[in-house]
């Protein structure tokens, strides 16, 4: 039974007293609907028969959503109602939940568990009844009917099979996520005002996108190739609401920020701006809660699980990430850099106290040493570079001109 409809229809036969009707309606979608009067107006609008959505959801498909496996048992069944009433499109979703606002949370962890779900925008209202029989009534905010929505399953549908061809044979879940990573980012352009930011349309079709999007279409991305990722929401440093990933890479749990790929440069030196461009930032390509910490900070609503490991950190694996501070080994890295003709040179420190200790050595010395070794390798008369240098991060970058 949908009691939104029913309700409709009942309202014809009750037009005498609409004007008082539509007031405790109003009331109802506000608060839990108890008192005898409500519950008896509610009876003779809904009728007393309490019809629940009918759930088809398998049970092998929840096995790795990270929020479902958090939440209790007995909230379990609520969970999936949610589901698939969203993913039926229904209108008003009738569920085996008392409370409104926890109702409200198990919606938002579907949709965080569930990046393809991208004709919901992420609100709904949830009305909750009380009486013989407690239950909630949650109806979603959708953007698209039921045409629409096929036809925009289909387009994310085909570019996501595109991207998905291109995984190499064989690869591990290192190697996954970094595929993942590059592809997004080389893809999308960031863009506050792009139509559809929040679900992955925006990243697979429009190729403008927020970090709601970048990082549901990473999550749908890895889930489709069998590693664990899903999706987690907070706040910057500096407060903005943001959202990125966690994934299981390997073993071990890492986070990851596709967003943050596009770099931030705090200081550069050098007319040549454009140099940067293409350069993508690799300080959130599986890094632990210590790198992240500084920067990031997730929202509460569920336990995350520690993130201890390093070692399939992107700068880690290509021996550009350090724990100790050797000139000569930064000195021949640059100078690798500069031997094959390539860019950027990255030195990350594992702290802040060793990025410290070796700032002023590589900026008044190596940095120097390295740009006479390449006016002497390229036979150039003037050596220019630019570089970042951002304490936050504890990264040093550095990119040789070649003409």
């Amino acid at each position: 039974m949908n009691k939104k409809k029913k309700r409709g229809c009942l309202m014809r036969f009750l037009s005498g007293i609409l004007t008082v009707l539509c007031l405790i309606l109003a009331v109802l979608c506000i608060r839990t609907a108890g008192s005898e009067g409500i519950s008896w107006i509610r009876e003779q609008l809904f009728g007393s028969e309490i019809v629940y959505q009918e759930v088809r959801v398998g049970q092998e498909e929840l096995e790795g959503k990270y929020y479902y496996q958090q939440i209790a048992e007995e909230e379990r069944q609520a969970y999936q109602e949610i589901l698939q009433g969203v993913r039926d499109h229904i209108d008003a979703i009738c569920i085996h939940a008392s409370k409104a606002d926890r109702a409200n949370a198990l919606f938002q962890y579907v949709m965080k568990d569930f990046p393809e779900i991208f004709w919901c925008d992420g609100t709904t209202t949830a009305t909750a009844y009380d009486g013989n029989e407690m239950y909630t009534i949650l109806e979603p905010g959708y953007l698209y009917d039921e045409q629409k929505k096929s036809e925009m399953e289909q387009e994310i549908q085909m570019a996501a099979d595109q991207c998905l061809s291109g995984v190499p044979e064989g690869a591990d879940d290192y190697q996954k996520i970094l595929y993942v990573y590059e592809y997004i980012v080389n893809l999308v352009d960031y863009d506050m005002n792009a139509s559809d930011n929040q679900n992955i349309y925006s990243v697979f079709v429009n190729h403008r996108s927020v970090c709601a999007g970048y990082s549901k279409a990473t999550q749908y991305l890895l889930e489709r190739m069998g590693v664990f990722c899903t999706y987690v929401t907070g706040t910057t440093k500096e407060g903005q609401t943001h959202a990125w990933n966690l994934v299981l890479c390997n073993g071990d749990y890492y986070y990851v920020d596709t967003t943050w790929g596009d770099p931030v440069f705090q200081e550069s030196e050098g007319e040549d701006t454009a140099a940067w461009q293409g350069n993508v930032s690799y300080d959130y390509m599986c890094c632990d809660d210590t790198q992240i910490s500084g920067t990031h900070i997730p929202d509460t609503d569920a336990a995350l699980p520690a993130c201890t490991k390093m070692d399939y950190n992107y700068y880690v694996v290509n021996g550009l990430y350090y724990t100790e501070y050797n000139r000569d080994a930064v000195l021949e890295k640059m100078n690798e850099t500069i031997r094959a003709g390539a860019n950027p040179t990255v030195i990350k420190f594992a702290d802040h106290d060793l990025y410290a200790s070796a700032h002023d050595d590589i900026f008044q010395n190596l940095i120097k040493s390295a740009a006479q070794n390449l006016a002497s390798y390229y036979g150039l008369s003037e050596v220019r570079y630019q570089y970042m240098d951002d304490p936050d991060l504890n990264k040093i970058m550095i990119i040789w001109q070649y003409q």
